[in-house]
């Protein structure tokens, strides 16, 4: 499927899963390999003194360790055994890429943010790995199970983006000075939607096949979210001339940070529902982007 082969996806994967069995083993071996990556990266920052890095990624891997343990607790309700690790065939992506990690252990210019972020896309890249073997799968059962595991993704990448705008905020604190500059003129969310849908328009016009299957199906998605987000969100009127994936991911926060800050349930539902599917929609973009 070319709309998967992608930057979050260095390589399609091996095969299909063809068993829960593998399915679970699979899922555990991920969740267990970040758990273990997050935690030597922060013993490293620890080692160097970097107290503030070394707290976000023992949070990282502690939060990777309750991932594991959901996938034994859904593996023993479901199959009445934990996960068997000799049942991995092939190879998941890396729950952190060599040259991301090396980057943390070595860059002076690393902070809360930058590392954050690195781990929103790792849970994008996870989204996407589960998405596409959901695609392919031919077993009714490890299709529903895995489209289970990239809704849990998609919960992980909304839970980092959360934690990412919060360190966003303290590393750049305005001064008080800065609070009486001008404010540039402001658009809602349904602009930016609209904007959106016109090029992902322009888009599906030069793919063909599945990819451009894909993308009408987004911007069927989106001119619905259009009409939701009327009135929600404030966005610099700049960000009208933005490619797709920076309006997509400026549509993701502004969801998110608007869920945030809401204090009626009914607003809040739909704004949740609202950076669900905008969170799913900019992994879909960012797998697009590589052809």
């Amino acid at each position: 499927m070319p709309f998967l082969r992608t930057s979050l996806l260095s390589a399609e994967p091996a095969g299909v899963l063809e068993s829960l069995d593998e399915l679970f083993a699979l899922a555990h071996a991920m969740e267990q390999e970040a758990a273990n990556r997050y935690e030597s990266l922060a013993q490293d920052m620890r080692g160097q003194g970097k107290a503030d890095l070394a707290e976000v990624f023992t949070k990282l891997a502690a939060a990777e360790r309750e991932h594991v343990d959901s996938v034994t607790q859904w593996s023993q309700s479901r199959l009445g055994k934990s996960p068997d690790p000799a049942l991995v065939r092939w190879e998941a992506p890396e729950a952190l890429a060599p040259e991301a990690a090396a980057e943390v252990k070595t860059s002076r210019l690393m902070t809360p943010y930058r590392a954050l972020a690195m781990a929103v896309r790792n849970e994008e890249r996870a989204f996407a790995f589960w998405s596409y073997l959901a695609a392919y799968s031919k077993d009714p059962d490890i299709k529903r199970a895995s489209e289970a595991m990239a809704r849990e993704e998609l919960g992980h990448v909304a839970t980092l983006r959360k934690e990412r705008r919060r360190a966003y905020h303290l590393e750049h604190e305005r001064s008080s000075a800065d609070a009486s500059t001008p404010r540039p003129p402001q658009i809602d969310a349904r602009r930016l939607e609209l904007r959106l849908i016109a090029q992902l328009g322009d888009i599906e016009r030069r793919l063909s096949g599945p990819a451009a299957v894909r993308t009408r199906d987004m911007r069927q998605q989106t001119i619905a979210m259009a009409d939701a987000a009327a009135g929600l969100g404030s966005f610099p009127a700049s960000m009208e001339r933005k490619d797709p994936l920076e309006i997509a991911e400026a549509l993701v926060d502004g969801y998110l940070d608007g869920a945030e800050r809401s204090s009626d349930a009914a607003h809040l539902e739909s704004l949740q529902h609202l950076a669900e599917r905008a969170i799913s929609r900019l992994a879909w973009l960012r797998s697009l982007a590589a052809e």
